[in-house]
């Protein structure tokens, strides 16, 4: 055991947990001030749901013994045989129990993250149920495919550095899904949804962009350079991100905006989690660049498609997903991660195919059981608030309380 690797993991471990109250409050300062609490009720409750079910059942769903290449055995279910020695699967210097509860942060985060596409209109109860039943039946399965020992896709040799496909193709598809099934907010379309607290979001994303430093430098497993590689690469990707979403609101509005800058930091940091590890600073910066510029014209799509992804996680996650996991098999190379995998521009045009096929599975696949899980919640319990909840909002009719008297 490598006590230096196990304070990195640790430390970082930390960072990614920050990264849920951040992002409340990045979607909180979103909303309407009536759906304060309750957009951050959405996110923070998942720290303890998701806890617990990574306990008894998603580590070892996750990364435990392989079942044919599908899903790990319940072998470790509440943590039955995780210590503090080394795994030699999965993280060979820093002690089973780091590894695990560094993973946790991951699966606390994805289905929050589900929760800005259907902003203010969804009951909160129904929505612990979704959010419980998703991160069984879609995150731990395609956690194990990807990062599992002996998992399908990473078998095949599909990478996913820290988490293109695993945590965010996964939450823009289960968005689009919920968009689709829930429908629209009262009043879109006519009524302007316009942010009640800026200074909200512009907290919530440097504690999301702070946290990232865990979530893809943590990723290597190891305080080494590969670790370092991400680090930069992270950074410099957000700040391009930020750089290129703003340019191209000047050249479209004619001028810049602080919502506009958050949401190209986070489209950077988005797109570049799946190859992190894999690029250089110049790649990296590229990739941001490409982020801003993609993600915002999906963002500004949505109203043409007249749909309604409340706070943009299709636009931004989903699509950031799909394009850092493609972009992976594009620049990725072995001379920064020896490691890692060449890509198409060091020779090896067969990465790419293989990352595109990484992404329509887990795209179809999460799109459809989320899909289904939404409707069956539906037409049972109902998911959606009364249209009388909706306009009185969700801290009144859903939690008894408000943000500000």
């Amino acid at each position: 055991m490598n006590h230096a690797d196990t304070a990195f993991i640790m430390a970082a471990a930390g960072l990614v947990f920050l990264m849920t109250p951040g992002l409340a409050l990045f979607y909180a300062g979103m909303v309407r001030g009536k759906n304060v609490l309750g957009t951050i009720m959405q996110s923070f409750f998942m720290v303890a749901l998701i806890s617990i079910e990574w306990v008894y059942l998603g580590y070892s769903m996750s990364f435990g013994p392989d079942v044919g290449g599908v899903i790990g055995d319940l072998s470790w279910a509440g943590l039955r045989g995780v210590t503090s020695a080394p795994s030699p699967d999965y993280a060979s210097t820093i002690p089973q129990t780091v590894f695990m509860i560094y993973q946790c942060m991951f699966a606390i985060i994805t289905p929050a993250l589900i929760t800005g596409a259907f902003a203010e209109r969804v009951k909160f109860g129904p929505f612990v149920i979704f959010a419980l039943l998703w991160a069984i039946l879609v995150y731990n399965p395609v956690c194990h495919w990807v990062w599992g020992k002996g998992g399908w896709l990473g078998n095949l040799g599909v990478m996913d550095f820290a988490g293109g496909l695993v945590v965010h193709v996964t939450c823009g598809a289960a968005a689009l899904a919920a968009v689709l099934v829930i429908g629209p907010r009262k009043g879109f379309g006519r009524v302007s949804f316009m942010p009640h607290n800026l200074p909200m979001t512009v907290l919530g994303t440097g504690l999301l962009w702070f946290g990232w430093f865990g979530f893809n430098g943590g990723s290597a497993l190891a305080a080494d350079g590969v670790a370092a590689t991400a680090f930069v690469a992270t950074h410099l990707a957000g700040m391009a991100g930020m750089l290129m979403w703003v340019i191209m609101e000047y050249v479209k509005l004619g001028k810049p905006t602080i919502l506009g800058a958050a949401s190209g930091a986070i489209s950077g940091l988005a797109t570049i989690t799946p190859a992190a590890g894999f690029v250089g600073p110049n790649a990296a910066i590229l990739i941001g660049l490409m982020a801003g510029v993609v993600c915002f014209l999906a963002v500004n799509a949505k109203h043409r498609l007249g749909f309604d992804d409340s706070l943009d996680v299709v636009g931004i996650h989903g699509v950031g997903g799909v394009v850092g996991t493609l972009c992976l098999g594009v620049f990725a190379s072995t001379k920064v991660n020896p490691g890692g995998v060449d890509g198409l521009l060091a020779g090896n045009a067969a990465q790419l195919g293989l990352q595109a096929f990484g992404v329509v599975v887990v795209l179809v696949y999460t799109l459809v059981v989320s899909w289904l899980l939404l409707k069956g919640l539906d037409m049972t319990v109902g998911i959606r608030l009364s249209e009388e909840a909706e306009v009185e909002g969700l801290d009144s009719a859903e939690h008894s309380e408000t943000a500000y008297n």
